[in-house]
């Protein structure tokens, strides 16, 4: 295909017109993959539906790439014009659905409650549209389609670049790359996203204290690591009430704590797990020695070993700012000025989309699920959770008109 000149780009109203057209679709795609939801890496009947209907729409893609061999990674376009990436992630939880659905997960223990059906069936609707412009000599950029296993949890995004999805080893080099997540905090077609930190680093830490025990009776013949995981605890508080700029968020959460095995007897041994969250290089590396300060300190005040260990997660997604303004043009063009949205503050929840973001502009964008009749949306990762089919249409028109755009950013 020959270079597609401005004038042939599709306008807003065609845009709109096929994104309609080919919802049905994405909305059937989008019931089939919520019955059957895959983990971290075992997306393998996922990955079979995805490259069953890529192969249906005519699009080539490459099966699997080095340590991720449920991605699958498709381009259409003419590989000589700019590339623009667009990523959707497809794995679920291990969380049982409560919700009473005709197309319900059918995987016991294991459901999409986060809204990747969701993504996945953006991106495929979206795929369906590019594809039939590039028919129509209409498509003025290379799109590359990325399906990314493991988000949840399993850092698939960082493999997937550390295999050459984004750089050109597979596939035309990307110079740009957007995503979208369902939100359902926000109301019905919102598309909301800020500039520079959108979401947390995640970073999760274990202690362990050692210490001596003891009958319960005679406490002063131990050494109790329970009470100095109680004054740990207590003192982690103060790395955000004392140790971190007030506007600079941190979230120190301690989410476990093992220890003990009857009433009457003081452990030798007792254990911490939390998460630490936050928005910037400079604070993650901060907080962590702050913690690890701290529980050393409270460790060598009641005289026992500290074991600790720092489980480093994803980095914080920092979006582009020119990438954030492009995506407001885009947006205002399509829909209107009054469906966009800076994010008033940053998520302090986390997303892989921040290594795709280490290497290349780009941005991610939150879509807003909530009916404006409805005031109690479960949240993701909530048992009850499922995916609005009605968003599907502007979710395939954005991602659609964001990727053709970007000719014109380069």
């Amino acid at each position: 295909m020959g270079m597609v000149t401005k004038q042939t780009v599709p306008s807003p109203e065609t845009l709109d017109r096929l994104a309609s057209e080919l919802a049905q679709r994405a909305r059937e795609i989008r019931r089939q993959l919520h019955q059957y939801p895959e983990t971290c890496y075992e997306e393998q009947k996922t990955a079979a539906m995805i490259r069953e209907e890529l192969s249906r729409l005519g699009i080539p893609f490459e099966a699997g790439v080095t340590d991720a061999p449920t991605a699958t990674i498709g381009h259409i376009g003419d590989p000589s014009l700019p590339c623009v990436a667009l990523r959707a992630d497809i794995d679920g939880l291990p969380i049982l659905e409560q919700n009473d659905l005709p197309y319900k997960s059918r995987h016991p223990g294991r459901m999409h409650a986060c809204g990747h059906d969701g993504h996945m069936a953006s991106l495929l609707g979206a795929a369906a549209v590019l594809k039939r412009l590039e028919s129509d000599r209409q498509l003025p950029v290379c799109v590359k389609l990325i399906f990314q296993p493991a988000e949840e949890g399993g850092g698939g995004a960082k493999r997937i670049v550390n295999a050459g999805a984004l750089d050109g080893r597979i596939g035309p080099k990307a110079q740009c790359i957007f995503g979208l997540h369902g939100w359902p905090g926000l109301s019905f077609g919102t598309i909301a996203t800020r500039p520079g930190p959108l979401m947390a680093a995640t970073d999760n830490f274990i202690a362990t204290f050692r210490g001596a025990g003891a009958h319960a009776a005679y406490p002063h013949l131990s050494r109790d690591p329970i009470a100095a995981l109680g004054e740990a605890i207590i003192s982690l508080q103060q790395v955000v009430s004392r140790e971190s700029n007030p506007v600079d968020p941190v979230v120190v959460t301690i989410g476990k704590i093992c220890g003990g095995t009857a009433a009457n007897i003081i452990p030798e041994s007792a254990m911490m797990e939390g998460t630490a969250r936050t928005l910037s290089q400079a604070t993650r590396a901060a907080v962590r020695q702050a913690i690890h300060r701290r529980l050393q300190a409270v460790a060598d005040a009641n005289d026992m070993e500290l074991e600790f260990t720092w489980h480093e997660g994803y980095p914080p997604t920092i979006n582009d700012p020119e990438m954030v303004k492009y995506v407001e043009q885009i947006v205002t063009e399509h829909f209107g000025e009054d469906r966009f949205m800076i994010s008033p503050a940053s998520s302090m929840g986390g997303e892989d989309f921040a290594y795709y973001l280490e290497q290349i502009p780009g941005c991610f964008i939150h879509l807003g699920l909530r009916p404006s009749s409805v005031m109690d949306y479960p949240g993701m990762h909530h048992p009850r959770f499922d995916f609005n089919d009605d968003v599907l249409p502007i979710a395939i028109q954005l991602l659609s008109a964001l990727a053709i755009g970007a000719a014109q950013q380069q």
